[in-house]
């Protein structure tokens, strides 16, 4: 049967990932171009307008993610039912669910109404394969994947459980014909592309509409008999929230009630932004908690929607990652080399082998496809050394926009009450644009983007003093992994390059940081006090001695750990690197690999040995 879980699971009993469900992987991203690709390497298919959904099968359950990872099977519950009684042992399937008109086309106002009272007239369209029957497939091109996948599916047009076709070449005449029909546009993919957790530019999107997220700041009073005349809008841009204009129409009555009993928790006296006065006389401002898909014709110069027409909330959406979509060429997305040009390629950075900035930029180019589903996304801080690593090295977290496009930001509030914007990449140009900028290591938060006030990890980084072998870490490493294991949390570890191992619990982003700080804390000091002789909690180093520091300080807001395959600047040019419990017995030092090892870094991250690593679905259990 189906699991249903919108309730929230109690902390007691943690999910793990046994013969269950294959647990959540961040999605591949589509990145927005002003025409489609053309050639026969890249496959088209239809855009959908519903909610991006991965389901995960397994033991006879299945589970309904979100794109952030939000187990929503309670909501998509028929979907989940059906997915559960597919042929397979395990599978997880990424697609889109969606509600149809009599027309065939799908609507994103039909699929909220379908929510709210009617889910079984909601349909699932499958597009990809990323696990089956224990298998990794995200290695495979795209077109053996959508070969697999069509063969589980059922056959016949009454399962809701449907398989999104695609052509070959001819996307600008099918986007047409999609334009024509009024639906919404055309997704090309790179036939043989494998599948990135990131925006990686081997998924492209072409609309035919201009349509996207806006913050919900407020809203305007009417004067006739609607309780409100309009809503107010809001758009991140280069961190910073800003002033989009109003929306007025694609409401009807219910969806005006139900939005003014949603709105009237968030309001405040304080404008949420400057905005002209005399377009927000009377206004209601909000805290900036709703997101809201809106449509429109064009974006004015000073930035607001012209004819903009209300769609629906965005549930699966945070207002933190809410930014304004441009289109970008299509010719420099399918370049097929980065667009990042590194200048001083033979700067020489890491002294003691001579190893250059060039070299250093060839290495993330070449581990880009698995790093950035673990750095991609998330809020990042960068150690920059731009003379080389023996030099003057400082961290960053902002941007004064110097780093150009292809490095973004992301609003976070701070403790005073004010937004500063956060650096975050989701593409190689991103990454390769930090290392033209003097950049060695990345450093992320433990959360990402979706929800930056809800925790996806704990790390836990086990800090040996001086004087102890990595034998000392490596045991500590293994009593660590067993009392968590103890405790329901099923653990990771990563050598990080430098002294120490990172043991890592994923988790579902359901908790927020003071809970997660307390939690890791409280573990921190009761691994110290069972065995005061091996461990410390305590953060003076002179109280460190002869131990090993159990380094809680990850888990809480604004704190960062070195991400997978990040280099570090230490000598040798040394990189932090997944591995698994069994390497682990006989691993010989953290910075066992260097950059020197790209090639071999990518083909393990792909092996059946690494599968599932630094995935599970758990929750923070009671201490």
């Amino acid at each position: 049967m189906a699991r249903v879980s919108a309730a929230r699971k109690p902390r007691a009993a943690p999910r793990l990932r046994t013969a269950g469900p294959p647990p959540f992987q961040p999605v591949q991203l589509a990145t927005l171009v002003d025409s489609v690709p053309t050639g026969n390497r890249w496959i088209h298919e239809m855009k959908y307008d519903g909610y991006r959904v991965l389901l995960a099968i397994g033991g006879g359950e299945a589970v309904a993610y979100t794109r952030s990872g939000l187990d929503w099977s309670e909501k998509f519950a028929g979907l989940a039912a059906d997915a559960a009684k597919l042929k397979v042992s395990s599978a997880l399937i990424d697609g889109e669910a969606v509600v149809l008109d009599g027309d065939g086309r799908s609507s994103f106002q039909a699929l909220q109404n379908a929510l709210k009272g009617a889910p079984a007239s909601i349909d699932f369209f499958a597009f990809d394969l990323l696990e089956l029957d224990g298998e990794d497939l995200t290695q495979l091109p795209l077109t053996e994947r959508k070969a697999r996948l069509a063969r589980i599916l059922p056959k016949g047009a009454k399962s809701r459980l449907r398989y999104s076709d695609h052509i070959a070449g001819n996307g600008e005449k099918l986007l047409n014909q999609f334009c024509a029909a009024g639906l919404e546009g055309v997704i090309s993919k790179k036939a043989d592309g494998r599948y990135v957790g990131s925006r990686s530019g081997g998924w492209l999107k072409t609309k035919c509409i201009k349509r996207q997220e806006f913050v919900v700041i407020g809203w305007t009073p009417s004067d006739k008999s609607r309780l409100f005349r309009s809503l107010i809008l809001g758009v991140h841009e280069d961190g910073v929230l800003r002033y989009a204009g109003k929306v007025g129409t694609g409401f009807d009555t219910q969806e005006i009630i139900d939005l003014m009993a949603v709105m009237a928790p968030l309001e405040q006296k304080e404008p949420t932004v400057k905005a002209p006065r005399a377009e927000v006389r009377e206004a209601h401002w909000l805290r900036p908690k709703l997101v809201a898909e809106i449509a429109y014709t064009e974006m004015t110069s000073e930035g607001t929607l012209r004819h903009p027409s209300y769609l629906g909330l965005r549930e699966d959406k945070k207002p933190e990652a809410v930014v304004v979509e441009s289109e970008a060429p299509v010719e420099q997305v399918t370049a097929p080399a980065s667009s990042v040009a590194i200048s001083n390629r033979d700067r020489v950075i890491f002294p003691e082998g001579k190893i250059t900035k060039g070299q250093l930029a060839d290495y993330y180019a070449q581990v880009a496809p698995v790093m950035l589903p673990w750095v991609g996304s998330r809020p990042i801080s960068l150690v920059r050394c731009p003379q080389g690593r023996a030099k003057k090295c400082f961290f960053q977290k902002h941007d004064a926009g110097s780093f150009g496009d292809a490095v973004h930001h992301v609003a976070i509030r701070e403790k005073d009450g004010h937004d500063e914007p956060y650096l975050y990449v989701d593409t190689a140009d991103g990454l390769l644009t930090c290392v033209q900028m003097g950049t060695i290591e990345f450093h992320g938060w433990g959360s990402r983007i979706e929800d930056v006030e809800k925790a996806d990890r704990l790390v836990f980084d086990l800090d040996p003093d001086v004087g102890l072998d990595f034998e000392n870490v490596r045991t500590a490493a293994f009593h660590f992994r067993e009392i968590l294991k103890s405790i329901g949390l099923e653990t990771f570890p990563m050598l990080t390059g430098g002294k120490g191992v990172h043991v890592i619990a994923p988790l579902v982003p359901d908790a927020e940081w003071p809970e997660v700080k307390d939690f890791a804390h409280r573990l921190a000091q009761a691994v110290a006090q069972s065995d005061p002789e091996h461990f410390t909690a305590a953060l003076p180093k002179a109280q460190r001695e002869g131990r090993i520091f159990v380094d809680y300080l990850r888990n809480q807001r604004g704190a960062t750990a070195v991400m997978p395959f990040s280099a570090r600047a230490r000598e040798g040019a040394p990189v932090a690197v997944p591995i698994t419990w069994k390497e682990m017995e006989t691993i010989d030092k953290p910075s066992h690999w260097s950059i020197l090892d790209g090639a071999e870094l990518v083909k393990r991250a792909g092996s059946k040995a690494l599968l599932g690593w630094g995935r599970a679905d758990q929750v923070l259990p009671d201490l």
